[in-house]
């Protein structure tokens, strides 16, 4: 019953419920009596919505170097004809730029914010037209939703337990199917190869401002997730140990020990609170690097097998879209597995099992590389 409550709720507008504890959406109609309280709470989910957009709007303008409006390269063409550089510079590999470059030289919407906002608007209407009308027997898009939702869910309760999957399942799922979905939007014809360029003296165009371009591909993407994770895990960890256990948890001696060797121990794991600090902190930048590397480097190898024989261009990489096909699933699994693994670790106590968390983890990195 609580599976079957969970996948008729569940849509990709709950990243905000957990926190207000409404939906962010709704596509069950409340109750006449919280009417009021609905009305008072949409300014303020709209508000946060707002801010989250323009903050990973003002990090993807800050983080990007300038780079040309789309028409000055298409308008540089005679300019680099006429260099004697112009040729060499054609003859260079054309590959993905690894970072995404603004649509306007003096504008902020870059080409994976692009996609970005097409995978979210596409999942976000996937689950509402599914969970619509829900049937007793489902059937159709609603199938396939409850089937995935429910998977995802069993999936996380046997690594997490049923109390914290409670919880945290509303962001671990949804993270795993924003970047399974974006990984394969990336897959999609034209994505990267449509937009403005220059035509060399063989009269071949070269794209140099894509109009497209994978999210995953982006490191700002990737790093606004990852960040967003840091954040729940610290209101997690607060919410499971409280501040002081937190504390504890991390710079507490482990075992049971007296005298002078408890005395030798507190120091000992002081030293080994402040390494696990530094870990912790850098958790961010591992989980970013980690799913960004994975992307770029499928995405120019797609576009490098395409040119190895350009006769064959369309012939070569179609085994390699079925792998990166499976990457894509990989990749998305690896990060919500790290993400569900780092917080089971912070969130469990000693006498619940600490012994085989770390295995876990350990694991879980090595699977990652």
């Amino acid at each position: 019953m609580l599976k079957k409550t969970l996948v008729k709720n569940f849509t990709f507008r709950q990243l905000l419920p957990h926190f207000s504890g409404l939906g962010f959406l709704g596509v069950v109609s409340p109750p006449a009596e919280e009417a009021c309280r609905l009305n008072s709470m949409h300014s303020l989910r709209m508000f946060l919505v707002a801010v989250f957009f323009a903050v990973a709007a003002y990090c993807a303008h800050a983080a990007d170097p300038a780079t040309p409006a789309p028409g000055a390269g298409v308008a540089g063409t005679a300019v680099e004809a006429a260099t004697p550089h112009g040729d060499a510079a054609e003859g260079e590999a054309h590959g993905l730029p690894p970072n995404a470059v603004k649509l306007r030289a003096n504008g902020f919407v870059s080409n994976s914010m692009v996609v970005t906002w097409i995978v979210a608007a596409f999942l976000i209407l996937f689950a509402r037209r599914a969970m619509k009308n829900v049937q007793e027997v489902p059937s159709g898009a609603q199938n396939f939703w409850e089937w995935m939702v429910e998977s995802l869910y069993g999936f996380l309760e046997g690594i997490v337990g049923s109390e914290l999957v409670k919880k945290t399942f509303w962001f671990f799922a949804t993270i795993f199917i924003f970047i399974l979905f974006a990984n394969w939007a990336g897959l999609i014809p034209g994505v990267g190869t449509i937009g403005w360029g220059t035509t060399d003296a063989a009269g071949h165009f070269h794209v140099k401002t894509p109009l497209l371009r994978g999210v995953n591909a982006d490191l700002n993407m990737t790093l606004a997730m990852a960040i967003i994770f840091f954040a729940c895990w610290i209101v997690w960890a607060i919410q499971a140990n409280g501040v002081g256990g937190f504390i504890l948890h991390i710079f507490g001696p482990k075992g049971d020990t007296t005298g002078a060797l408890k005395i030798l121990m507190i120091f000992i794991f002081i030293v080994v609170g402040v390494l696990e600090v530094v870990t912790i902190l850098f958790r961010p930048v591992t989980l970013s690097f980690r799913l960004y590397g994975n992307i770029f480097a499928g995405e120019n190898m797609l576009e490098a097998m395409a040119k190895i024989v350009p006769a064959l261009g369309w012939l070569i990489p179609i085994p390699f879209y079925f792998l990166e096909l499976l990457v894509g699933l990989v990749q998305a699994l690896v990060f919500m597995l790290l993400t569900a693994v780092f917080t089971l670790l912070i969130c469990t106590h000693d006498d619940e099992g600490h012994g085989h968390a770390p295995a876990a983890a350990s694991g879980q990195e090595k699977g990652g590389h």
